[in-house]
């Protein structure tokens, strides 16, 4: 078995314990380490699929016999050694030569197959496909018009901003994050026209849920009285287990599989009347604080999917 991560990974740890313990061989490592201590021999055409091996340190893979992948959070490709102009060749290469080769192991299973995770990342693709298999939805736009955004708030009243995709962002040369906030509609203007926006109509929430799907096994978890986003203060949070309406809980597993995921990770915000609203599905998300939290043996079910391709 084979774990895709970068070195600090508190939650990999967690699975790779599991898988430990029940006598399964794993080799941990991370691409971006290729080629200094990763290195790769493949070949396609054989007669077998790709065969070959991978030396990762100390640890020899054969391709041929990997019977799952678990592609948690890898590194970026970067390659310092080499001059800045032979990096993006270098790069691409590497992506395409070794990355293409772990995306295409014979026979393995995958948590979750980077091509699944790539389709099931943009932000639209998530709320038309949650919609599509029955989670509600809080009415959203995405433009770059404000007088459509004016017109949206005239609409469906108060709204907040979200973030697209979570790229790297500066505020006076230092790391910022941009989390989910209301918008004062009396601040929108013709700003909104230099790149792509989504406004969301404000949930009149009570609580927020984290739910975490592995395989068919649900692990849900609320939290009253958080922060319009909640992961502005995740660590002093009490989640708490709850169990998920039975319609929502078919819906997410039909979400995931339209996308081929065998986890995701899903935050619902509970309005007054306890009706669920789907706000979006991480495909690669954090879990290891709600094990933490509430004890949901999350890291077993992993390591079930992975030794035995059942949750």
């Amino acid at each position: 078995m084979v774990v895709l991560t970068r070195i600090a990974d508190p939650t990999a740890d967690m699975v790779i314990r599991e898988l430990t313990a029940r006598g399964v061989p794993v080799v941990r490592f991370d691409p971006a380490d290729f080629p200094m201590t990763v290195r790769l021999t493949a070949r396609v055409g054989d007669g077998t699929g790709i065969t070959g091996r991978l030396l990762a340190g100390n640890r020899e893979v054969d391709l041929g016999s990997v019977r799952a992948v678990y592609y948690r959070r890898p590194s970026p490709f970067t390659f310092i050694t080499l001059r800045p102009e032979d990096r993006p060749w270098a790069i691409a290469q590497a992506r395409y030569g070794l990355g293409g080769v772990l995306m295409a192991l014979p026979g393995a299973r995958y948590v979750n197959h980077p091509d699944a995770v790539a389709a099931a990342e943009p932000k639209p693709v998530q709320l038309a496909t949650a919609h599509d298999a029955g989670l509600r939805v809080p009415p959203t736009i995405i433009t770059d018009s404000v007088d459509d955004v004016r017109a949206f708030v005239a609409e469906v009243g108060p709204i907040v901003y979200k973030p697209l995709y979570h790229a790297p962002y500066q505020v006076g040369g230092q790391p910022a994050a941009v989390w989910t906030t209301e918008v004062d509609p009396s601040q929108l203007d013709a700003t909104i026209r230099q790149t792509a926006h989504l406004f969301q109509a404000k949930v009149n929430k009570t609580a927020d849920v984290r739910v975490t799907v592995v395989g068919d096994r649900v692990f849900a978890a609320i939290v009253r009285d958080a922060e319009l986003d909640w992961r502005t203060r995740q660590d002093q949070l009490d989640w708490q287990p709850v169990e998920p309406p039975g319609e929502v809980a078919k819906a997410m597993l039909d979400y995931l599989d339209r996308f081929g995921l065998a986890f995701g990770c899903f935050d619902f915000a509970v309005d007054r009347d306890g009706g669920w609203w789907f706000l979006e599905c991480n495909p690669n998300g954090q879990w290891g604080f709600i094990q933490k939290a509430t004890g949901a043996p999350i890291a077993a079910a992993f390591a079930d999917l992975l030794a035995t391709g059942r949750a």
